[in-house]
């Protein structure tokens, strides 16, 4: 099964791609126009053949915003959403390319997609560990 990981966020989406329990940061969209950014998104699911979408969910506002996107990508793709919490995981994100060495220029191009990817790697995780 090929899962999509979405860290989702106002400004910016991270994208990651998981098969087989691996999870990689897939990309960063940076699209205001909702419309387009499920376009998009739709776009790589086709063209990536994924099977299930994870979408990473925070509390309170952004929660019913995060909410009514997936909804929205559900319809779109046709495909199931399933939602996993996200607390922190942009800043585990930033921590681990710090750790690694990345400049700060691409830590700032790679942490959605790395967040994103956090995000699966939880979900999987919690999944693997209920089977």
């Amino acid at each position: 099964m090929k899962i999509l990981g979405i860290d989702f966020g106002k400004k910016n989406i991270g994208l990651a791609i998981a098969e087989d329990f691996l999870p990689e940061p897939h990309s960063k969209l940076k699209i205001k126009n909702e419309k387009l950014k499920i376009e998009r998104i739709k776009r790589i699911c086709e063209t990536e053949r994924i099977d299930k979408i994870v979408i990473g969910i925070s509390e309170g506002r952004m929660a019913r915003e995060t909410r009514k996107f997936g909804e929205r990508l559900k319809r779109a793709t046709g495909l199931s959403v399933d939602y996993q919490d996200e607390t922190l995981t942009s800043e585990e994100a930033k921590r681990l390319m710090v750790k690694i060495g990345k400049p700060k220029k691409k830590r700032r191009e790679q942490t959605d997609a790395i967040a994103a990817a956090l995000i699966l790697q939880d979900y999987l995780e919690r999944k693997k560990s209920t089977v």
